[in-house]
């Protein structure tokens, strides 16, 4: 069987397990800023800016633990004013704003459910 030229070329979603969808929601809407694409019973669409964010609890049911090694980075344009918004919003972080390469810094935190997220970009003010 000739595979061809065929490849996989674009993420479009990103699907995490949650356990209460309203609670995810709220944090990523309310919290983080994502805007609703659209939603249905336990799935709702976040708008991640080319790749859309899922958040489903019957992928939380079927997969345990929630949280694994996976971590969903956002790009900011200053990571410290980042920090500063997100704090001021109550995110908890678990790793402060600090230099990763030699241009770009990041700033970690996690979901409700205990997905690993963070914020990456220059430094900023």
């Amino acid at each position: 069987m000739d595979a061809g030229p065929f490849k996989l070329a674009q993420i479009s979603f990103i699907m995490l397990g949650v356990e209460k969808v309203a609670r995810s929601k709220a944090f990523y809407c309310e919290k983080l800023g994502l805007a609703v694409k659209f939603e249905f019973e336990a799935f709702v669409f976040l708008d991640g800016g080319g790749v859309t964010l899922m958040l489903s609890e019957s992928l939380g049911r079927a997969a345990k633990p929630l949280a694994g090694a996976t971590e969903i980075v956002f790009g900011v344009s200053e990571v410290r004013a980042a920090h500063r918004a997100l704090a001021a919003r109550g995110i908890g972080f678990t790793q402060e704003p600090r230099q990763v390469t030699p241009t770009d810094w990041a700033a970690n935190f996690n979901d409700p459910d205990g997905h690993r997220l963070s914020v990456y970009g220059p430094e900023g003010k």
